[in-house]
């Protein structure tokens, strides 16, 4: 950084920012064909005459696309249109064989509504949205396959989207950050993206300005594009925050135009200028007739929806017990919060059963490269592993290092039928504890002297040494309530 830069007052400024997120919904056929369309399949192998936009080919409606777009609104508390319209939005790329794209303009599905984010610091604020409408995808454009051309696969021509687009009030690439991870826990949720940046199923665009802190007029924005991973939307927008600040404070004049971001320079650059709406020349799609969606149908949909985090939150917050930091991991996948709740329905200890889910079963799916729904351990299971160390029948070290790994091996047998046939039960017999215990404070009698005289600490030596003879079979907290009585004496 110049001399120069490092005088300029950054802190003057406050970056107005809004994002649109492209989410491909999870159907079985493109928006307005019966295509299919799965990721990674061979180039152009999935088209056909309405999504190559073949003359006289007619579109049709995709249901499950407007159930889809209908579930998002509803979870962001928008307001469903009742009666909307198609939109041709007519630009010229290679990869769009029509022409023209399929939207919605003067009547989005969705209107209003918000999503609630939680910053580093703990603090949640609402990001209101302007709109969520319905379209088709581009097809792909590949320019590093070939030395001379640049190569088109229309396999994505027609796919169907929702584009999502807040409201400017986003101010810090970290509120971005966020924003798109709960857009993206929104979506799986539901069930209607599966949210892979990284094959673009889930995209971003970012609108950037900045203006003086205390201003009512809005800087000149810019729009950041191709960024493929969350965190590079964050640093794509810090550096361009930066570099509009820097702009203005050297007498730069920024235009409005279209830039994207190189993640190894960590920096944006020039794509081109930015379009404008006239000149996109929008006009009704005139192949598609107009949707009208009834308050029933809406509320069919509601219906099919699952309970989403905020609620999940609370319910393990407040119905459970859960500490702020035990919810928020349990409720950041779908499947592991359904899971949660299943172990609970054979146990009342909800902490118990979040920790099982959050370190051993997590830890083992991570080593394992799995998900939730391929581990073998049925939630009873959990639950069964749970009642043996609060029965005391088991210590919790054992249940982890040794009954857990064996129970996944064993999977079909009881939790107690393996910690039986491993040696891993507990003695709680007084009588034989009682015995390895004399054993022990007779084998250290100059240590039982310095316990009585204060030194507190000896008292693991002692438990150490009645774990050893009982070959870990001890019960651990009634083997120190009785060691403590016997040194009393």
């Amino acid at each position: 950084m110049t001399t120069a830069t490092t005088q300029i007052d950054f802190d003057k400024y406050e970056a107005v920012i809004g994002l649109e997120v492209h989410a491909q919904l999870l159907t079985n056929s493109k928006a307005y064909s019966s295509d299919p369309y799965s990721y990674g399949a061979d180039p152009n192998t999935q088209v056909g005459p309405i999504s190559l936009g073949h003359p006289g080919t007619l579109p049709k409606h995709n249901k499950k696309v407007i159930v889809n777009a209908v579930k998002m609104g509803l979870a962001c508390n928008c307001a469903i249109a009742e009666n909307q319209y198609y939109a041709r939005k007519n630009y010229f790329y290679a990869d769009l064989p029509k022409g023209y794209q399929i939207t919605q303009d003067k009547t989005p599905i969705c209107t209003g509504g918000s999503i609630e984010i939680r910053t580093k610091d703990g603090v949640t604020k609402q990001i209101g949205l302007t709109r969520i409408h319905m379209e088709e995808d581009a097809g792909k454009s590949m320019h590093d396959q070939d030395v001379y051309d640049s190569l088109i696969d229309l396999n994505r021509a027609g796919v169907p989207l929702i584009e999502i687009v807040s409201e400017p009030e986003i101010k810090t690439g970290e509120e971005a950050f966020q924003y798109l991870m709960e857009v993206r826990k929104l979506v799986r949720y539901l069930d209607i993206c599966d949210g892979n940046m990284e094959e673009g199923s889930l995209r971003c665009d970012a609108n950037i300005s900045v203006m003086l802190k205390g201003s009512t007029t809005f800087g000149t924005k810019v729009e950041v594009k191709n960024m493929n991973s969350m965190r590079n939307v964050q640093r794509a927008i810090d550096f361009e925050i930066n570099r509009q600040i820097i702009a203005l404070e050297t007498g730069e004049k920024l235009s409005m135009e279209t830039r994207t971001f190189d993640a190894i320079k960590g920096l944006t650059f020039t794509m081109r200028t930015k379009e404008g709406a006239a000149d996109y020349r929008y006009f009704p799609e005139p192949d598609l007739p107009p949707l009208h969606l009834t308050n029933d149908f809406i509320e069919g949909v509601r219906e099919q929806m699952p309970e989403l985090p905020k609620a999940l939150y609370a319910k393990f917050t407040k119905q459970f017990g859960l500490n702020d930091y035990d919810a928020q991991v349990l409720t950041e996948n779908r499947d592991i919060a359904e899971y949660f709740e299943q172990i609970l329905k054979h146990t009342g200890n909800a902490k118990a059963a979040a920790n099982w889910l959050m370190v051993n079963i997590k830890g083992y799916l991570n080593e394992q490269a799995l998900s939730i729904s391929d581990f073998v351990l049925q939630p009873s299971k959990i639950a069964e592993i749970i009642a043996l160390i609060d029965t005391n029948k088991i210590s919790n070290s054992a249940a982890s290092q040794r009954l857990f790994p064996e129970m996944i091996k064993e999977h079909h047998k009881s939790a107690l039928q393996i910690a039986e046939g491993l040696n891993l039960l507990q003695e709680s017999d007084s009588g034989e504890l009682q015995k390895w215990i004399d054993e022990a404070l007779a084998k250290f009698p100059e240590k039982v002297l310095e316990y009585k005289a204060g030194k507190q600490s000896l008292m693991g030596l002692f438990m150490g040494e009645v774990m050893k003879s009982s070959k870990g079979k001890a019960d651990p907290k009634l083997s120190t309530q009785m060691i403590k009585a016997s040194l009393e004496k």
